[in-house]
């Protein structure tokens, strides 16, 4: 179950993303990216943590969830349902912010060629993107004499 939820939450950030840097941005696929893509996954893990910790969906591991130590993390993570409800996590945030991103780029007029490797470092290294993005538009607000 596990694996199967693993692949078909890849194969739909991965569509959402290559739309998001491929295809021209009309108001419709704004929506889907942020419906279908991010909604979707956000509502799947939801799903799966509400499931997990009220034990309707087995997987989650010996004892409760112990966020406070590195050795609690690891032990949630050792199992197929902690890292696929952890990576659906990733894939839902990763994404929000890469159409944070490409929609703040549009407002700014960046180029969409130049937007590329900005989301696609999001895509494959979340934080890593948003900080360039950051630094970028701030870069830019300041040789204009203005920041939005």
């Amino acid at each position: 179950m596990w694996e199967t939820l693993f692949g078909i939450a890849n194969t739909l950030a991965l569509i959402m993303w290559a739309a998001l840097i491929l295809l021209p941005r009309w108001p419709a696929l704004l929506a889907a990216v942020l419906y279908l893509g991010v909604g979707l996954l956000c509502l799947t893990y939801a799903v799966c943590v509400i499931g997990l910790v009220s034990g309707v969906i087995p997987g989650g591991g010996e004892g409760g969830a112990d966020f406070t130590t590195l050795e609690g993390v690891a032990a949630i993570f050792a199992t197929d349902a902690g890292v696929t409800v952890g990576w659906i996590h990733y894939l839902a945030f990763d994404l929000f912010v890469g159409l944070w991103i490409a929609r703040d780029a549009d407002t700014k007029a960046f180029s969409r060629f130049a937007q590329a490797p900005i989301l696609l470092a999001t895509f494959l290294a979340g934080p890593l993107g948003l900080i360039l993005w950051l630094l970028i538009r701030e870069g830019r607000a300041r040789k204009q004499g203005r920041w939005q």
